[in-house]
């Protein structure tokens, strides 16, 4: 067991501090908000699509007002249409239970859905963003502000990793009903199957939700829970420059949480209320250049930036990882030649040893 914590810290000390250009990460326990770790949680950041986390907020909040049901029809609207993917494409006029739309919403990160349910329940557009950020006032989210439901592009649509984690305990805490929304892997849309960004959904062991977010000028960022053994922890991890390095950060992160969690942890008291605001917290600025994509138009630096970062990974594997594999014996020769000697790249081929390790 000391080994695998040893190695567990290891791997940590590669994915969590060594990279200057990190964005801010924060895990949580979610029940106490009790912080396990913490960086930079006070930088200023564009959500992206997490931003679809607190339209969701409100949707279950007019659901437990009795002032919407899961059946209420939700219309597309011109406005709605005209958004960009990611979406669900519906016509003018078409329209969408609550139900349905909520799906679309959390497990698709549809665009045009976010601005449908604002549309409906705001009960105007303009309506519903200042709700939101009412909502956001009152869970304490003091350095965030949204003018959009979906979390497309706006400078001025800014939060932090705390605040990102208030509205994730809230989510937790006032709706545990709809839980099961966060943790869909996928779901199905007249002929069409959708599924989830949230690759930790089908890869972490007890992953339960919740939310992925990514424009260019923010990277790829994540909100994701897990539990085990009754035990719920959350994760912020914003600004990765790719969706690999977004789960394996998160994942890293969660699995760091539950294996200190216990009486290491019986002593600390700081959480995502008490914890003071960092003096030196940034404002919001684009990190498109590090990102790994070509939409976002650079590629090559980001690539190098992967490099630099696998490089390292390999070397401690190297050193901590598991033993490589002995090659398997060959065989004894025949006694009587065949008479179809095989070929020689076919041979090399065949008694030819690779070793892979996970970066």
């Amino acid at each position: 067991m000391r080994t695998l914590i040893s190695v567990a810290a290891l791997l940590l000390a590669v994915l969590i501090p060594g990279r200057a250009d990190a964005g801010p990460t924060l895990l949580f326990e979610a029940e106490t908000g009790k912080v396990l770790y913490s960086e930079n949680i006070d930088d200023q950041w564009h959500p992206a699509s997490l931003t679809k986390i607190m339209t969701a907020y409100l949707a279950f909040q007019d659901l437990k007002a009795g002032r919407a049901t899961l059946k209420t029809e939700i219309p597309c609207t011109e406005l709605a249409q005209k958004e960009p993917p990611s979406k669900v494409g519906l016509p003018i006029g078409a329209k969408l239970t609550l139900d349905t739309a909520l799906k679309a919403l959390i497990v698709k990160s549809a665009n045009d859905v976010a601005v449908m349910i604002a549309q409906k329940l705001g009960p105007t557009y303009d309506g519903f963003i200042n709700r939101m950020n009412a909502t956001a006032k009152r869970l304490g989210m003091t350095r965030t502000q949204f003018v959009n439901p979906n979390g497309l592009p706006d400078k001025r649509q800014i939060t932090t990793a705390r605040d990102l984690a208030k509205l994730a305990r809230a989510i937790v805490k006032d709706f545990p009903e709809y839980a099961h929304y966060w943790a869909m892997p996928s779901f199905r849309l007249g002929k069409r199957m959708l599924g989830s960004h949230n690759g930790l959904l089908k890869s972490f062991e007890g992953a339960d939700g919740m939310k992925t977010g990514f424009i260019c000028d923010s990277g790829f960022n994540v909100v994701a829970s897990a539990t085990r053994d009754g035990t719920q922890l959350m994760t912020v991890v914003l600004g990765e420059p790719s969706s690999a390095d977004r789960n394996l950060r998160a994942a890293s992160l969660l699995e760091h949480g539950f294996r200190q969690y216990g009486w290491k942890q019986l002593f600390n008291t700081d959480t995502v209320d008490n914890m003071p605001l960092a003096p030196d917290a940034r404002k919001a600025r684009s990190i498109r250049h590090t990102v790994t994509s070509w939409a976002c138009g650079n590629r090559k630096s980001a690539n190098r930036l992967r490099a630099a970062k696998n490089r390292i990974k390999r070397k401690y594997s190297k050193t901590y990882g598991r033993k490589k594999p002995k090659p398997a014996a060959q065989k004894k020769p025949a006694l009587k030649p065949s008479k179809k000697p095989q070929a020689a790249s076919a041979t090399k081929n065949k008694n030819s040893v690779s070793y892979v390790f996970d970066n």
